[in-house]
């Protein structure tokens, strides 16, 4: 399997990445160890998680998928052959939020505690903090960086002018560069990243590790009613995709999947996966069976004519 460089990092990804929100949420701790063995087994590197994963749910914190993770890297024994991605700066309640030089050093220490591991591959901000300076953040990095408890950073939900910007303090001050973005892109959320990150990511060499990949599932095509999504734990973010456009999409993939005898889903994700720019598509399994069909997906190979008619299906926004 053909690995893409992540930025200038030195960190080779393979092209679907594990997402870790579901450990803790909707994955039996049970399964949890079983899909990521699984996961490994195919050849894939990287997991992607957050400390805030997954505080949404009743009775949680935050912190559950590290913990996890962290279970089964100590068990497995093996660190080197896998890259963890993890992210800070969402609210964790109190003062445990942001990114600020004080914030950052408690809460790598506390994610590295829960990972069970001494360094973080790929340490993200998870979202942007206008109310600290950039090159307080950066320079944080840097210690971290320094000290062997990070090798890269990246961003995630950054606008394009702060990723400038924190190239810019790079250049001039030498403080540790983003190596990464990770925004929100599908066949159905297209226009922010393509009009305006995409360019930004191209000019910065920066890699993309798009989440969302699959639009909470829609894509895989098993939402295609409001009856479907009755009970769902994704329900409200999927409404939004029910409407012609969405059908359009589906009828593409549809058409594609039934011609080369696989799922819509593994064509949703081999598109994003194809898109230039792209490094590697996050997309989370709930069980090995799910796990074995995603990573069919990064097998697929989309033909021009296939690429041109989901291009057309989904244009529009």
């Amino acid at each position: 399997m053909h690995h893409r460089s992540l930025g200038h990092s030195g960190l080779k990804v393979a092209p679907w990445a594990l997402g870790g929100n579901v450990f803790g949420w909707t994955v039996k701790p049970a399964d949890s160890a079983a899909i990521l063995d699984a996961f490994v087994g195919e050849g894939f590197n990287l997991i992607d998680t957050a400390d805030v994963y997954s505080r949404w749910v009743p009775g949680n914190s935050g912190g559950e998928s590290e913990t996890i993770i962290g279970q089964w890297l100590a068990k497995r024994k093996k660190r080197d052959d896998v890259l963890i991605a993890t992210k800070v700066g969402m609210d964790l309640g109190g003062d445990k939020k942001g990114l600020s030089r004080r914030w950052i050093l408690q809460a790598v220490e506390d994610s590295l505690r829960r990972l069970q591991t001494d360094y973080i591959d790929l340490y993200q901000s998870h979202q942007d903090d206008p109310g600290v300076p950039q090159d307080e953040t950066l320079a944080a990095y840097a210690e971290l960086i320094t000290a062997g408890k990070v090798r890269a950073i990246g961003a995630s939900n950054f606008p394009a002018a702060r990723l400038l910007q924190a190239r810019e303090l790079h250049n001039e001050k030498r403080l540790p560069p983003y190596e990464s973005l990770q925004p929100e892109y599908n066949l159905l959320d297209r226009d922010e990243y393509e009009t305006k990150l995409e360019p930004a990511c191209t000019r910065l060499g920066m890699g993309v590790i798009t989440y969302f990949s699959l639009a909470s599932g829609f894509l895989t095509g098993k939402y295609r009613s409001e009856a479907d999504l009755k009970g769902k734990s994704r329900s409200e973010r999927v409404k939004k995709y029910l409407n012609p456009r969405g059908w359009k999409v589906l009828a593409a993939l549809d058409a594609i999947a039934a011609a080369r005898q696989v799922k819509p889903g593994q064509v949703a994700l081999a598109w994003v996966m194809a898109r230039p720019g792209v490094t590697a598509a996050i997309a989370s399994a709930t069980s090995v069976a799910q796990l074995q069909e995603l990573a069919g997906a990064a097998r697929l190979k989309l033909t021009e004519p296939e690429m041109a008619a989901l291009n057309s299906a989904s244009a529009g926004a």
